[in-house]
């Protein structure tokens, strides 16, 4: 028996998300159907972010265990001919037996596309949010700033009764701006359920003149999900990297 670690990129447009459905299509019932196939045994990864519909990945991370001889850094080529086009394995490796993709220590980094001009940019409106105001980033970035750092983000997150912990690390949080399109970057160890949807939207308010920057740490010490702004839609959003800083 073998522990089989995989990267997993997709476009997640017609998926229902990551995590198995009993009325749709996921990322993960893709990849359970066809390294069942390839392998000859009933196979069922464990994924490191259960992504929302319609949100994408470069990096997702997710493993599996398998008695097959096939080598693990051969399984990603053989996944790749088999998988729908939009789902592609980007590297396969062997990894320790107590190695979990959830469970272990995480650097996580996502980021959020916005689409800010006066039409809509059909091109981009599968991977960004199409926003008609003007924003301001240099504000956004201001708000950003307040966000760095360990938090409880109680107000950045929607409820799930079995998360009762939610202090989490911003490591990192930039806003940019490149013509029309403005690219919200946040690295943390770990994000709550919707939480950097939420961030965005908070961040949206604050770029549109709805909030001042400085209304960020009363919102946070509030931990109060009204007090936050809107979740922003999940097709803006990607996952680019998972990394695992106790493993090389």
């Amino acid at each position: 028996m073998k522990r089989v670690k995989m990267i997993v990129a997709y476009d997640g447009t017609n998926y229902c998300g990551w995590q198995v459905q009993p009325n749709g299509v996921t990322i993960e019932s893709e990849l359970n159907k066809h390294l069942s196939e390839l392998l000859g045994e009933e196979i069922h990864v464990i994924g490191a972010s259960r992504t929302d519909a319609g949100v994408h990945a470069y990096g997702n991370v997710a493993v599996f265990d398998t008695t097959a001889r096939m080598p693990a850094d051969k399984i990603s080529y053989a996944m790749n001919t088999r998988l729908p086009e939009d789902i592609r394995i980007q590297d396969s490796c062997e990894v320790p037996p107590d190695f979990h993709p959830r469970f272990c220590k995480t650097v996580k980094t996502y980021e959020y596309k916005i689409c800010n001009r006066r039409f809509p940019d059909p091109c981009s409106r599968l991977y960004s949010l199409f926003y008609y105001w003007d924003l301001d980033a240099e504000r956004m970035q201001e708000a950003a700033d307040y966000l760095k750092g360990t938090h409880d983000f109680t107000s950045f997150c929607t409820h799930k009764p079995e998360i009762t912990n939610h202090v989490r690390t911003i490591y990192d949080f930039t806003v940019t701006r490149a013509g029309d399109m403005i690219t919200v970057r946040v690295r943390g160890n770990g994000f709550l359920y919707n939480m950097v949807r939420i961030l965005v939207g908070t961040l949206l308010r604050v770029g549109s003149g709805m909030m001042q920057p400085d209304e960020i740490p009363e919102i946070l010490a509030a931990k109060n999900r009204s007090r936050a702004g809107d979740t922003a839609r999940a097709h803006g959003l990607t996952l680019v990297e998972i990394c695992y800083p106790d493993y090389s």
